[in-house]
């Protein structure tokens, strides 16, 4: 009888998983119809994918909620709707940012010799875009499409340092975890480090995430000023000791501004770091 009834269980959910994907596949053929025709209606698209008309309005329905379709009221018809422009758009300034971003990590590896990586706020976590390994990093673990905590790491402390209040509030809202005996965990002492990080220009973690792990990180700003990633380099900390801190401190910055230069930012006078590099 227990047996029967897992075997009766695990049914269901198969059954449930695969209509979840039929939708799905389905669903995404409606976006390639209507790309490739530029409209169809209800009834097009129930033949052209081979379902009963209700099945095809279901899924219209759906996508017109994510505003992925737009209906023409007067013809009924539908088009592919604003929500596409705005997922084009995000994906398209993610890949802009890496290859924009790609020369200029490569640089900094080579100038300090550790593993350089571009970072950007994905929820409430950092997600890596890219990485690129220094000479000095003999097998570098790849965070490339890894996400991490904000509050632990060097570019997660930019990320939030340059958020609006109201966003940085929704960031630190659960418990901060502790990864280390280093990482701060209390959020009024967090706050005071954000100043600082937006003061100085850069942010430091020193075994925050791992024992043993230094990074530094600074901004990238997009062509209207606002930050949008960050760059940062680490390596163990042996071989960042505090004393060379600075100076990698100092070409992280200027990778950052270089980066933002290329994704149009060009407000340098405005910059309090660049001003003082002058």
């Amino acid at each position: 009888m227990d047996n029967g009834g897992r075997a009766g269980s695990g049914g269901v959910r198969s059954r449930e998983s695969s209509g979840t994907v039929q939708s799905v596949d389905r669903a995404v053929a409606i976006l390639e119809i209507l790309a490739r025709d530029g409209e169809a209606g209800v009834t097009d698209i129930a033949r052209e994918l081979g379902v009963h008309k209700s099945t095809a309005f279901r899924l219209m329905a759906a996508l017109d909620r994510r505003e992925l379709v737009a209906q023409d009221t007067a013809r009924g018809r539908y088009r592919l709707g604003v929500g596409i422009v705005r997922l084009a758009g995000a994906a398209g300034a993610r890949l802009d940012l890496v290859q924009e971003s790609r020369p200029v990590c490569q640089a900094l590896a080579r100038e300090v010799g550790e593993t350089v990586n571009i970072a950007v706020l994905s929820g409430s976590d950092a997600l890596y875009l890219d990485q690129v390994a220094g000479p000095s990093a003999l097998s570098p673990h790849n965070w490339a499409g890894q996400r991490i905590p904000l509050h632990a790491t060097s570019d997660g402390k930019i990320l939030l340092a340059h958020l609006p209040p109201e966003r940085m509030a929704e960031c630190l809202a659960a418990p901060l975890k502790r990864f280390t005996d280093r990482t701060i965990t209390a959020r009024a002492q967090l706050e005071r480090v954000l100043a600082q990080v937006r003061e100085l220009g850069y942010a430091i973690t020193v075994e925050e995430l791992e024992v043993g792990l230094t990074a530094i990180a600074a901004a990238v700003r997009n062509a209207e000023g606002s930050v949008v990633a960050s760059i940062s380099t680490s390596g163990p900390s042996f071989r960042i000791p505090a004393g060379r801190i600075p100076p990698i401190a100092t070409a992280v910055r200027r990778a950052g501004a270089e980066i933002s230069r290329r994704l149009g930012w060009s407000a340098a006078s405005d910059n309090p770091w660049l001003s003082r590099q002058a």
